[in-house]
């Protein structure tokens, strides 16, 4: 037994040495690689693939919206629990992808496989949770924010099968953040276009019955997406597991180790809060437009196109965030903030293009969605009025990620519950009520504003208590 335990940890004591040897070899690139050329080369792909994410969101509400206007209400509608299950995944993986690329920088390399084998468990558990939720509460939910029966039968078909099939976006999400956390930006790219690309074909073939398959409207809708997050799955686990990478996951024999769960969610659970903030946002502001089914397709098609413009930049996040966690676990404080400085700049770029769109081609924009008069006199107004926000928004997304690769994303949840809650519910009450519901769109840049101060605030806070000392 004894002879056993200790040809185990020669073998662990082996294999350290042998990624210590690999790292000094070849001088890992998130340490040593000039800033700007290493963040290009690790943002690229995960803007490709987000912005990817991004049209298919949007052409899958494009085709809907070709259905009738009762059918992008209902998807509208459901939008806010979605997202909420993809904050629940995202912020789950984004604690993972901290902790990795923490401890891979700190060359503490056993625990970093060790966070990298929780995230598959922490997958299948937000799978059962939102799994319970379809099962039991789509009908619930639906009937509190609409009496029409078309819109009422379209919601619940469609929150219940992106609810109860939701596994393979749940494990596809984990791999694609543990794949990050090593400076690998090439494999998530393929797994999230194998996704989106397959659900840009399913998407008219299901819902309109093309090519012979059945015409299952919304519910086709919600199939593709299903099908898509399938095939992502399946290419996330053959990449990983076909070929070695510098975190191993394992499947058998695997104990769970309670402190890398603690460590996970201290970055994780904030993330996950602050992301789901903007889910309970749009429950709050459903809620006030609930009396205008215009309001609620105006606001459902907002949010699809600003994820065209969103997406990239969250792209950016995603590839600067290992960067500055590497960094920060080796004490290099040039590196982290030359990282923060490369990537703010992008994000204000990719931002001002956005602004550019939604105020000169309001109109095109609405006409995609088979936008009626009505709608158009409402969302033309609508985008003009919310895209203001954008420009803030690119620096307080940028801190958010410094906060998070530093292991601070308490700091990101105050600064979402500022901007989505405290702020921009209140403000788009009073403005609706009291001054129509054009004017309440300008809840959306004043809330931003806040968040933006707040933000520059903590940067200053952390900038002087912890990375001035690095």
């Amino acid at each position: 037994m004894d002879k056993e335990k200790n040809n185990k940890n020669l073998d662990k004591k082996k294999y350290n040495e042998k990624l210590d040897t690999e790292i000094e070899n070849d001088a890992n690139k998130m340490g040593t690689m000039p800033v700007g050329k290493l963040l290009a080369s690790m943002a690229w792909p995960a803007i490709v693939s987000m912005t990817i994410n991004a049209l298919y969101n949007i052409v899958d509400s494009i085709f809907v919206a070709m259905l009738s206007k009762q059918a992008l209400t209902a998807v509208s509608l459901v939008m806010p629990l979605q997202l909420l299950m993809i904050s629940m995944a995202v912020g789950s993986a984004v604690g993972v992808n901290s902790l990795i690329a923490r401890r891979l920088g700190a060359r503490r390399y056993d625990e970093a496989d060790q966070a990298a084998g929780t995230s598959i468990r922490i997958g299948v558990l937000n799978f059962v949770i939102f799994a319970a939720i379809g099962l039991l509460l789509a009908k619930p939910f639906m009937a509190a924010y609409t009496d029409d029966t078309q819109i009422y039968n379209y919601g619940v078909a469609y929150l219940r099968i992106i609810t109860t099939m939701c596994i393979f976006s749940m494990i596809q999400i984990q791999l694609e953040k543990v794949l990050q956390a090593t400076g690998n930006m090439i494999a998530p790219m393929i797994i999230s276009l194998s996704g989106a690309l397959t659900n840009l074909v399913l998407d008219p073939i299901l819902i309109f019955g093309l090519l012979g398959a059945p015409r299952l409207e919304v519910a086709g809708a919600a199939l593709a997406t299903v099908i898509g997050q399938a095939v992502g799955m399946t290419v996330a686990l053959f990449l990983f597991f076909g070929k070695k990478h510098d975190v191993i996951i394992k499947i058998k024999g695997f104990k769970m180790d309670w402190k890398v769960v603690k460590d996970i969610y201290g970055v994780g659970l904030p993330s996950i809060i602050m992301q789901s903030i903007g889910s309970f946002m749009l429950f709050g502001y459903n809620a006030i437009l609930a009396s205008s089914a215009t309001a609620v397709a105006v606001l459902g098609v907002y949010f699809k196109l600003q994820s065209f413009v969103f997406m990239p930049v969250f792209g950016l996040n995603q590839g600067a965030m290992p960067i500055m966690g590497y960094n920060y676990g080796a004490r290099n404080r040039k590196r982290l903030m030359d990282t923060y400085k490369h990537a703010l700049i992008t994000a204000l770029v990719i931002m001002a293009i956005g602004v550019v769109m939604f105020q000169t081609i309001p109109q095109v924009l609405l006409k995609m969605f088979s936008a009626d008069a009505e709608m158009l006199a409402m969302g033309v107004p609508a985008l003009r009025i919310i895209s203001i926000c954008f420009i803030p928004a690119a620096f307080g997304i940028m801190c958010s990620t410094l906060f998070q690769g530093t292991g601070h994303g308490v700091y990101s949840l105050f600064a979402s519950l500022l901007r989505q809650l405290v702020c921009i519910l209140p403000l788009a009450y009073v403005l609706y009520n009291w001054l129509g519901i054009t004017w309440s769109w300008a809840s959306f840049p004043l809330a931003e504003i806040v968040g933006t101060i707040y933000s520059a605030v903590m940067l200053m806070y952390l900038y002087k208590k912890e990375i001035k000392n690095l």
